[in-house]
């Protein structure tokens, strides 16, 4: 499939990011900086980049926490609920900040995303800029009545499942959850949007793995990554009980059957770690510690203001 992705030139390598998957690649050879189509199963072959190869001037990509509200409780859910949530009017002049930052591939989340009567609006001045690819994160609960007007603006979506079956997955996030993401996401593949499942890996639904990626293709869906919980925000309150290793979630991925055409990602705490995340107030934010807190950096009042210093880990 030829879809697109965000390229630039950083310290003798092209690097590319894959904003379905979230990946970045190395490719073989030189393409032109902004925003190109490329053929997935192409780009999928590529080596991933460690930052010790790398000397970038921003971080690869980013996720954008546009909206504090959320139709949904999940008790794993990392958000900071405290924060202020900013106007249409600073919505986009963080779009204009990300449009010149040189940041390839920005995540649009939450709380939840659609129910920003301007999300396409904000992804669209993003993507203005020609340089950056764009991709959203949701419970999937609205996304069937608005897959025909997010599909011109948005790069992918990721749709976040908590399990396979709608038992478990209405156990995390409430009666219908699973039946609206399930329809979401037949909307958007409808659509043409290139959709990714996201599941909080966790002791009581980590079962239910090779299920999901079996579900996901017969679907259509391009892939699964395996997201290990963050002890942060309301995720505090089960950790104890529900967060795996790295090393336990390393292991659950390793031994799933992949379906022919299916990217499949885990990303791990030890990956999370130092991940640009600019907060619906405005203040860019990093993950530390180990991705097992989240320390604010500075207020944004520039694309400069987005360049802050990357970690290893941070790819």
């Amino acid at each position: 499939m030829i879809r697109t992705f965000a390229a630039a030139p950083i310290d003798g390598y092209t690097v590319v990011h894959d904003p379905v998957v979230g990946s970045n690649h190395l490719s073989p050879t030189p393409l032109p900086a902004g925003r190109v189509d490329l053929d997935e199963l192409h780009v999928a072959a590529w080596p991933e980049p460690k930052l010790s190869q790398l000397n970038p001037p921003a971080p690869l990509s980013m996720c954008y926490s546009l909206i504090v509200r959320c139709n949904l409780a999940c008790p794993q859910c990392l958000d900071d609920k405290t924060v202020r949530e900013s106007t249409a009017e600073e919505r986009q002049a963080m779009a204009r900040y990300i449009a010149e930052s040189g940041i390839l591939g920005v995540d649009l989340s939450g709380g939840e995303p659609l129910l920003l009567r301007d999300l396409p609006d904000v992804a669209r001045a993003i993507r203005a800029g020609g340089r950056t690819v764009v991709s959203c994160t949701t419970n999937g609960w609205h996304l069937a009545r608005r897959a025909a007007e997010l599909a011109p603006v948005l790069d992918g979506i990721r749709i976040s499942l908590d399990g396979a079956t709608e038992a478990t997955h209405d156990h995390w996030r409430g009666d219908g959850s699973y039946s609206r993401a399930i329809s979401g996401t037949r909307a958007a593949i409808d659509e043409g949007l290139r959709v990714q499942f996201q599941m909080v890996l966790m002791r009581d639904n980590r079962h239910e793995a090779q299920e999901l990626l079996d579900r996901a293709a017969q679907l259509g869906v391009g892939g699964v990554t395996f997201l290990q919980m963050l002890p942060i925000g309301d995720g505090k309150s089960i950790a104890q009980q529900q967060m795996l290793t790295d090393d336990e979630a390393t292991e659950t991925v390793a031994n799933l059957h992949v379906p022919d055409g299916l990217r499949l990602r885990l990303r791990t705490r030890a990956k999370a770690d130092g991940f640009t995340v600019l907060r619906a107030d405005g203040n860019a934010w990093r993950n530390t510690g180990g991705a097992t807190a989240i320390t604010v950096q500075i207020a944004v009042t520039g694309p400069q203001d987005l360049c802050l210093p990357t970690t290893e880990s941070a790819a």
